[in-house]
């Protein structure tokens, strides 16, 4: 299999299993670049890790590019490379979707108060202040910071199982992140970039994201620079030992370590587990390896797997607003 084929094959499978159903300008601009040598040759030309659809559509767009217009496609990644390019390799896709909380927390619930939580990949924070949401699920459970209301708030669907009758947000006591590009939420370049990585269909999201920016620029949570790939035991150790004794050290990480290869996970996952820290993961189905294989085919809303201890908990979509929960 050549270069331009594994490119194709990836931009297919970024159609197939991510955007149909969800967005259906990604969806046909994924399926013209596959089905176009030009473009997937000019793709070639980037390090695998900047191939990624979401970092390619949210550059062309920042540039004015239409999405789903195929025109619009070829002529930024055609004539418009070089402004393009430059985008794509100076910015990352560090959406870190706030409604991803909505599995946290009953995963926060099952460990208990009070907590010391640690994200890798925290970009600007926005999954660090689980405790700052307002959380509404599908089947009737309402949850509220103890203050009241938040600005935000978290709608999921629970496709299957039961959320626990006493659900309530976590006593974060001390919080910080680490991550390759810590980002200022109170930036207003941070806000654009994140607000184009949203995807188009999704205004939503977008509402949301512009609040829970305000929310986590207000909170001021501590995120430390520090590469995933090299110094994670150092720098997640160092943490780890400034967490209050009386609170319960949890690492949490979403969509963060497939952007790294199988070694470095593999080294990621044992410098996780040598913290003594607990550990919630919210990867792909095949980021980690489990205690056991999530049930079911692979679908839309079941292709991330969240996990306590490398324990499934439960299934759920990319942007967490469908889970199904597995076991008691």
């Amino acid at each position: 299999m050549d270069d331009l084929e594994i490119i194709a094959r990836r931009y297919l499978t970024f159609a197939d299993l991510e955007a149909r159903g969800s967005s259906p300008s990604y969806e046909a601009w994924s399926r013209a670049v596959a089905g176009d040598r030009d473009l997937l040759a000019r793709l070639s030309t980037l390090p695998r890790e900047k191939r990624q659809p979401n970092l390619v559509f949210a550059a062309l767009r920042w540039h004015g590019e239409r999405p789903g217009d195929a025109g619009s496609l070829r002529h930024g990644l055609l004539d418009g490379w070089d402004e393009v390019s430059t985008t794509i390799m100076g910015r990352a896709t560090q959406t870190n979707e706030p409604a991803r909380c909505s599995v946290l927390l009953p995963l926060l619930h099952r460990i208990g108060g009070p907590i010391a939580l640690i994200e890798l990949g925290a970009s600007a924070g926005l999954c660090l202040i689980p405790d700052r949401y307002s959380y509404a699920y599908s089947d009737g459970t309402a949850v509220h910071p103890p203050g009241g209301p938040s600005d935000v708030v978290l709608r999921c669907r629970v496709a299957a199982g039961s959320l626990p009758a006493d659900l309530a947000t976590p006593r974060v006591v001390w919080r910080a992140g680490i991550d390759l590009n810590p980002l200022d939420p109170a930036d207003p370049d941070t806000a654009a970039w994140l607000t184009a990585l949203v995807w188009p269909e999704h205004e939503h999201r977008r509402d949301r994201l512009v609040a829970a920016l305000r929310l986590a620029a207000a909170a001021g949570t501590r995120i430390e620079r520090g590469d995933l790939r090299e110094d994670l035991r150092g720098g997640l150790g160092a943490l780890v030992s400034e967490a209050p004794t009386e609170a319960t050290p949890v690492v949490f990480h979403s969509a963060a370590l497939a952007y790294l290869t199988a070694e470095d996970r593999t080294a990621a996952g044992a410098a996780i587990t040598g913290s003594c820290a607990r550990w919630i993961s919210f990867e792909g189905r095949d980021v980690l390896t489990l205690a056991g294989d999530p049930p079911g085919p692979v679908t839309l809303d079941t292709a991330f797997v969240a996990a306590l201890d490398r324990v499934p908990f439960a299934l759920a979509s990319g942007h967490a607003d469908v889970m199904t929960l597995l076991g008691s």
